[in-house]
């Protein structure tokens, strides 16, 4: 008997590491956009230059939940809610590694280009950043709370990033009319706007995944876009 509660305890555990897992590599992915964000912002290629030197750790992170996800599955055979667990503890991982991946790129171009920038490019370049940063920091606490509201939320908010980052574009454009010299730097900040519209739209496939782990139900009707 002792050994079987030994059993289900450790099984426990396991799925509560993999929980605390996905939570710290969410919270590591969260500083990790906040430098790429304000390097820019700032202009301090200090901060681009660590949010590069991040991204391994969060690449490690999510080779430790494939590694956890397989193990429980493989070993523990999860009733159909921890299975669940399981596997949309892997497609959030995977999210997660994609929005660090962009905030890389978002800095290497800085890096690239340096950090006299156009003032108006960067402020609207600030505006998207913070929205989609609060886009996955509420996303996040949706999964360490299961707050399906919340996910909700994050979801049916995707359109303002979107028509955010559409407004931007054209503003840079505009920009480049007038100033042609700035060609160059004006391109790669419309790469790393469109970086920001993408954060986005992997913050809302995560709400997609915490809401079907709460629920079990996928969320209903077509995506809205801008």
């Amino acid at each position: 008997m002792s050994e079987k509660l030994h059993i289900v305890k450790s099984y426990e555990e396991q799925l509560q590491l993999l929980k605390d897992t996905i939570v710290k590599m969410g919270a590591g992915v969260e500083k990790q956009l906040e430098n790429s964000i304000q390097s820019l912002v700032k202009k301090d290629i200090s901060l681009a230059e660590k949010s590069i030197k991040d991204d391994e750790l969060i690449d490690k992170y999510e080779l430790n939940i494939e590694e956890q996800v397989v193990n429980l599955i493989a070993l523990r055979q999860p009733m159909a809610i921890d299975l669940r667990e399981t596997v949309v503890a892997l497609k959030v991982s995977s999210d997660l590694e994609r929005i660090g991946d962009l905030a890389k790129n978002i800095s290497k171009r800085l890096t690239k280009i340096g950090t006299d920038l156009p003032n108006d490019i960067t402020k609207n370049f600030e505006i998207a950043g913070l929205k989609a940063s609060k886009q996955v920091n509420a996303v996040l606490n949706s999964y360490l709370h299961r707050a399906k509201d919340t996910a909700e939320n994050v979801w049916n908010s995707d359109e303002e990033i979107d028509q955010m980052t559409n407004a931007n574009m054209e503003a840079a454009i505009k920009h480049l009319e007038k100033n042609k010299n700035d060609i160059q730097k004006v391109t790669q900040l419309l790469f790393m706007l469109k970086n920001i519209e993408r954060i986005g739209d992997h913050a809302t496939n995560i709400a997609e995944q915490v809401y079907f782990l709460i629920t079990g139900d996928y969320l209903e009707g077509d995506r809205p876009k801008g």
